[in-house]
């Protein structure tokens, strides 16, 4: 998972680690399951003080050490091989709190099964502090990009199903 955080200077790009992740999808009732969990300790985004700051002050990732997507249900038709667009409704946990989100998701179950989602995470609205000084002025969200490559299972109706997902 990376993340990208505009200032008036650079823009700051970065990595979280995912821990784990399985999500089910059923075609006929469009419902979702499972869960996706990040590591929120393994922010880095190539500066020690920068990261220090972000795990200390905002994440507070001691305290909250897993940020969580929990899929609920699903829009979209889920292709047995190619690409599918799905809109997948869910829970998005962060800094203790959760959040309704919904996720557009481009699926390929073509050759190797991949699945690419882009998001805003408002942080500031959503009750973390803004790490912006008198100087230096941040964007108050922050992008959330994920690739994550897919093992999909369902040997009774041979329609993909997302079992394990693992992401950058």
């Amino acid at each position: 998972m990376s993340f990208t955080l505009g200032d008036v200077l650079h823009t700051v790009h970065g990595t979280f680690k995912l821990k784990r992740g399985t999500i089910h999808f059923d075609d006929a009732t469009g419902q979702a399951s499972g869960e996706l969990v990040v590591d929120a300790t393994s922010g880095d985004s190539g500066s020690k003080a920068r990261d220090g700051k972000m795990h200390k002050e905002i994440l507070e990732s001691q305290k909250f050490p897993e940020i969580i997507f929990t899929p609920q249900r699903f829009k979209g038709t889920l292709m047995p091989s190619g690409k599918s667009h799905l809109d997948v409704d869910g829970q998005f946990t962060i800094h203790g709190e959760t959040h309704p989100m919904t996720l557009a998701i481009e699926a390929d179950f073509g050759h190797g099964t991949t699945a690419d989602t882009s998001f805003d995470v408002p942080y500031v609205k959503w009750g973390m502090k803004n790490p912006s000084t008198f100087i230096l002025r941040v964007n108050d969200k922050v992008q959330i990009s994920i690739h994550a490559v897919a093992r999909t299972t369902n040997a009774l109706t041979q329609k993909p199903e997302t079992k394990a997902v693992a992401g950058r």
